[in-house]
């Protein structure tokens, strides 16, 4: 089963109180977006280690947010859209069950919209800091952030 984390907005704002689902990538897709990443990265110059390709990942958390801010936008920005891939609205959270793909109307703060991408990235990429085997699928979590 993919992990799972909602993540409640508490940030002062017109999002305040919207609630989300972050859900894990398949272990393909996650691969396929690792890969892509590291092309990328590679394409403008980063220095990578040269086992990182096949780190998937675990590679992706070792490089960091901050290497992925070297990507030019054209090619950053079909990595950030299958970011959005694994985000779900809970339209009444009285109704955790209830999901449904955000609308562009979801979002009334740009924050909202980084804090969901670091959810995500903190999803895939958490097992690296907390000692978790390098597996696709883990237990469920419903951790509120």
């Amino acid at each position: 089963m993919r992990k799972t984390e909602k993540v409640t907005i508490d940030a002062e704002g017109r999002d305040k109180g919207k609630v989300f689902q972050v859900t894990e990538m398949s272990a393909v897709a996650a691969e396929q977006w690792a890969m892509r990443a590291f092309f990328a990265l590679a394409n403008t110059g980063v220095e990578l280690p040269e086992d990182i390709a096949e780190t998937g990942m675990a590679g992706m958390a070792s490089v960091g947010l901050q290497a992925l801010g070297k990507i030019p936008y054209e090619a950053a920005e079909p990595l950030l859209a299958d970011m959005f891939d694994c985000v779900e609205i809970i339209p009444d959270p009285s109704k955790p069950n209830v999901t449904r793909k955000p609308m562009d109307e979801d979002f009334e703060e740009v924050r909202t919209r980084l804090t969901l991408r670091k959810a995500v990235w903190d999803l895939h990429t958490g097992f690296f800091s907390q000692g978790d085997p390098l597996t696709s699928a883990s237990q469920t979590s419903n951790s509120e952030s």
